[in-house]
């Protein structure tokens, strides 16, 4: 039993380790600015076994998660990033240890270039799970957080799932990639 207990300690600890913090070092989104960043709840489903919570509850903390994350990039170029929130599932008490069910989201993101007039991304799908920190390891996140604890969480992933993504894009697709600025008229 000792054993036990040693190791799930040391596993918390672990995980405990990897939360997500909101003032994270940036990535690398090239030339990308953040003209406009929009949430939208109104039609997100809440999935059986979770908490209750008005979609309401959720705009203000995407919000202000994804303006910290996003609007720290002050490239020359400007893009809107929408991100509506689909379904949820928060983590409801359970049975510590044996059934420690963790909160979830499915966010909709939409990317739209301002100067090129064109979707980037008109809806790409993150599945998000909250982070285990060494008292919901254990006890579960029913347990050891509040429904509003849970859902700051959760807003605070979906803008680090998105930054990551975006940051992906760039890598892979040559997204926010600098573009040549046009060249002046001669006249003759």
């Amino acid at each position: 039993m000792i054993r036990l207990l040693s190791a799930l300690s040391a596993f918390a600890f672990l995980t405990a380790c990897g939360e997500t913090l909101l003032d994270e070092p940036p990535e690398d989104l090239g030339a990308f600015s953040a003209r406009v960043t929009h949430v939208y709840t109104d039609k997100a489903l809440q999935w059986p076994m979770s908490r209750a919570a008005d979609h309401s509850e959720w705009t203000a903390d995407i919000e202000k998660a994804l303006d910290a994350r996003l609007r720290r990039y002050q490239g020359d170029q400007e893009y809107d990033v929408a991100v509506t929130l689909e379904g949820f599932m928060l983590a409801p008490a359970g049975v510590p240890v044996l059934f420690s069910p963790k909160s979830a989201v499915v966010v909709n993101v939409f990317v739209y270039d301002v100067a090129a007039k064109t979707y980037l991304a008109k809806k790409h799908q993150l599945q998000v799970f909250e982070d285990t920190t060494g008292e919901s390891a254990i006890l579960g996140s029913g347990h050891a957080r509040t429904k509003d604890e849970q859902i700051a969480g959760l807003a605070l992933r979906i803008a680090d799932e998105v930054e990551e993504w975006l940051a992906e894009e760039h890598e892979e697709n040559g997204w926010f990639a600098p573009k040549a600025a046009p060249e002046p008229a001669v006249e003759g």
